[in-house]
């Protein structure tokens, strides 16, 4: 795709889900170098390659941060449990 003002060639939708599987499970770091690899010497306007990188970092801090989550939430089930488990009569049996 072509920006009429510039000339310079943007990202389009199907590039960026192109890329966006190939740097799906990545870094930051490698997936950058990997996009400004696709996009060398090709005359892609800087701006929509920020843009995607943005998108890119984004979706990367989000994964982490629900990773992360999962593992507190885990850790929240795991502390309920043994209290649960501590709490419950030592044997069902006495009268």
């Amino acid at each position: 795709m072509e920006q009429q003002a510039s000339g310079q060639r943007i990202l389009d939708p199907i590039e960026r889900a192109k890329l966006g599987v190939k740097v799906f499970n990545l870094p930051y770091s490698q997936a950058e170098v990997l996009i400004d690899e696709y996009v060398s010497g090709k005359n892609y306007d800087p701006a929509s390659i920020e843009f995607f990188k943005d998108q890119v970092a984004t979706q990367i801090h989000i994964r982490e941060k629900g990773a992360e989550l999962l593992v507190t939430g885990g850790e929240i089930v795991k502390v309920i449990a043994r209290s649960f488990m501590q709490n419950l009569p030592k044997s069902m049996d006495r009268h």
